[in-house]
């Protein structure tokens, strides 16, 4: 695939080891597997490393933010251009990934946004209707996006540790920098209960990244 030699693609991973390995051996025709153990019980550094992926292992749990944080500095490090951070429970089909690929490719953005059919959770769907209103994107939740790494070297990090992972996207959304989107689907998850969780917790901690986002936008500084 064009561009794919120097794309990395981020993969937070928490005891994931029911789909770790067939997930990197997916994606490693579109770029370099880059696996963030955050932290994992269950093999998933070892059996990422058998299936072929980079691994870095955090150590105690730093959470999804402190997993992409990780992740984008490595890939900084490494000199590679472009980060398309992925799900690492086998959610995403493989085509969402190569056209995230494709459209950063041709060069006339450095941020893509995957965008799936539906919200799963109340509270993203509030957060979507902001980011609809305020940016044109119906899906600002979705892990499936691509992110030139320069993005992260200018505009900053995953630092509240709050966001959802959405913090460098809003970030960059807010210089008025384009963009574009591609539709994905999700597919049904392999390896039971969502690690983000249902019900009230997980809209929670949605309604507290939105909270944080709007609070930006009207006062120009984060919560902590």
């Amino acid at each position: 695939m064009t561009g794919s030699g120097d794309t990395a693609i981020l993969m937070p991973a928490f005891n994931e080891a029911e789909t770790i390995a067939e997930v990197v051996r997916n994606v490693s025709q579109c770029g370099l597997p880059l696996v963030v153990d955050d932290g994992s019980t269950d093999g998933t550094a070892e059996l990422a490393e058998g299936a072929g992926a980079t691994v870095i292992r955090l150590s105690p749990n730093r959470g999804y933010e402190g997993a992409l944080e990780a992740g984008f500095e490595a890939a900084s490090r490494l000199g590679l251009r472009r980060v398309v951070t992925y799900d690492a429970d086998g959610q995403f089909e493989l085509a969402g990934l190569k056209a995230v690929i494709a459209a950063m490719a041709l060069g006339n953005v450095r941020l893509v946004l995957g965008q799936r059919p539906e919200a799963a959770r109340f509270g993203e769907w509030l957060f979507n209707v902001y980011t609809r209103l305020r940016f044109g994107v119906g899906d600002i939740l979705c892990g499936l996006k691509g992110y030139d790494v320069s993005l992260y070297r200018e505009v900053g990090r995953f630092g509240t540790g709050r966001s959802v992972g959405t913090e460098l996207a809003l970030a960059t959304l807010r210089r008025g920098e384009a963009f574009d989107t591609v539709p994905v689907t999700v597919l049904p998850r392999q390896s039971g209960p969502s690690r983000f969780g249902q019900g009230f917790r997980a809209n929670r901690r949605l309604l507290i990244a939105l909270y944080d986002a709007v609070k930006f936008d009207l006062f120009g500084r984060k919560s902590t």
